[in-house]
């Protein structure tokens, strides 16, 4: 589990399609082997670690629903480790479980705010409101607007230099998780009803339960 709120950056030293190796800008104190790392939003498990640097799998289903199928050694992406227990929650309960991507189309500067426009799946679509929580790249913010295909978030100044966000063009492609909420709402909707039990203590509940 994490919260969006990034820690640091990390540089792709090594990608391929089993793996990759990062070297984080700051000191990862107290992280082990097995221990979950946000990678740019997507949850990896560390499979080796020395000092700065460490290493974690890929699997064929995180390369095909995220940006790391484009990714190239010397790019910087958006680190965050697990959330502790008793850790203030400053973002949004996320996950970790990239729901897909989305395309910077359009990117302008309003007073000391970039504000971008992305565009994705309307699947997507379907969980993002005004005023609701999205994570782009592994960053927790907020949406401003949304329309039927595409969504408008505003970055602040800290947030755009301490993460990657700002530094991608217009057309690159973002990793998107959804607020997980709204998943579990459209879930209980269409859930089955279960078959409906018969209610009460019966003789054969009371054997069942060992009292007779």
């Amino acid at each position: 589990m994490f919260t969006g709120i990034i820690e640091g950056q990390g540089l792709v030293t090594v990608i391929n399609s089993k793996g990759l190796t990062l070297e984080a800008d700051f000191d990862l104190v107290d992280t082990g082997i097995g221990d979950s790392i946000a990678v740019n939003g997507a949850c990896l498990t560390v499979t080796n670690i020395q000092g700065r640097r460490f290493k974690a799998d890929l699997s064929p289903a995180t390369l095909d629903i995220t940006t790391f199928r484009s990714l190239q050694v010397g790019e910087h992406v958006n680190l965050e480790r697990a959330l502790k227990l008793g850790d203030r929650l400053d973002g949004h309960f996320v996950s970790g479980h990239i729901d897909g991507t989305g395309k910077i189309d359009r990117r302008t500067q309003e007073g000391n705010a970039v504000v971008i426009r992305i565009k994705t799946q309307s699947k997507l679509m379907n969980y993002i409101i005004p005023k609701g929580s999205i994570t782009l790249d592994g960053i927790s913010l907020t949406i401003n607007k949304c329309h039927a295909d595409y969504f408008i978030v505003s970055i602040i100044p800290h947030s755009a230099s301490f993460t990657t966000i700002t530094s991608k063009p217009v057309g690159a492609q973002v990793n998107i998780e959804t607020d997980m909420i709204a998943k579990y709402i459209e879930r209980l909707m269409h859930r089955e009803p279960e078959t409906k039990k018969t209610a009460g203590i019966d003789l054969n509940f009371l054997a069942e339960a060992g009292f007779l």
